[in-house]
């Protein structure tokens, strides 16, 4: 029986991986723009994002509906991710909403997840978990939190309790913190995983 041929990197869905990474430096110039100063440009951003983070769900669904899996795009698309939401996260910080430790916990945790994973691919896929997936979503509800102008819409940060800005920036802070545990949470966990892959993959192989 004949090798199923792969699909040609020419495809949809590698396309709008590749319209997500050259998104990034876009959103970047938005988000950053005036120093992160201007409201126009940060709700610029903040749609920005929220588009390129669609792609992400659309050309995985592309892919697997219509077998468009290609090795570019198991290379490619986590890169894209992690460009986006790196860039999210240092120009976050640039503009002062977050800490920069904040950023750098979650940005080392994610290359060096993404990394481990290229490693121990030769022992087998880890899949993505319940708790990944959890953390995707709440680091992009508090990346989107922190892109709007919340704090420059506030004008009275002495009464925040009255301030529908100062609310929305708590709000965010908590989702932020939400965000972090669980990143540093399922971090552990991919570790373990990637351990029990290993070790179960020698000794598959009788190493």
């Amino acid at each position: 029986m004949a090798a199923a041929q792969e699909p040609s990197n020419l495809n949809i869905a590698n396309a709008l991986t590749v319209l997500r990474i050259l998104g990034v430096p876009v959103f970047g110039w938005l988000l950053l723009k005036d120093g992160g100063e201007s409201v126009d440009y940060r709700i610029a951003a903040w749609v920005t994002f929220g588009l390129l983070m669609v792609t992400d769900k659309i050309d995985g669904d592309l892919a697997r509906k219509h077998n468009l899996i290609t090795n570019f795009g198991k290379l490619a698309d986590p890169i894209a991710d992690k460009a986006l939401t790196g860039m999210a996260f240092v120009g976050i910080s640039i503009i002062h909403p977050i800490f920069w430790p904040v950023a750098i916990i979650i940005l080392v945790r994610e290359w060096g997840i993404t990394l481990m994973r290229f490693v121990v691919k030769k022992h087998g896929v880890m899949p993505a978990g319940q708790g990944g997936k959890i953390k995707t979503v709440l680091q992009a509800a508090a990346i989107g939190g922190y892109l709007l102008p919340f704090d420059l819409w506030n004008n009275a940060p002495s009464d925040w309790k009255d301030t529908p800005s100062d609310i929305m920036i708590w709000v965010t802070n908590v989702v932020m913190a939400a965000a972090l545990a669980i990143t540093l949470t399922t971090a552990v966990q991919y570790v373990r995983d990637a351990r029990t892959l290993r070790r179960e993959s020698k000794a598959a192989a009788g190493q």
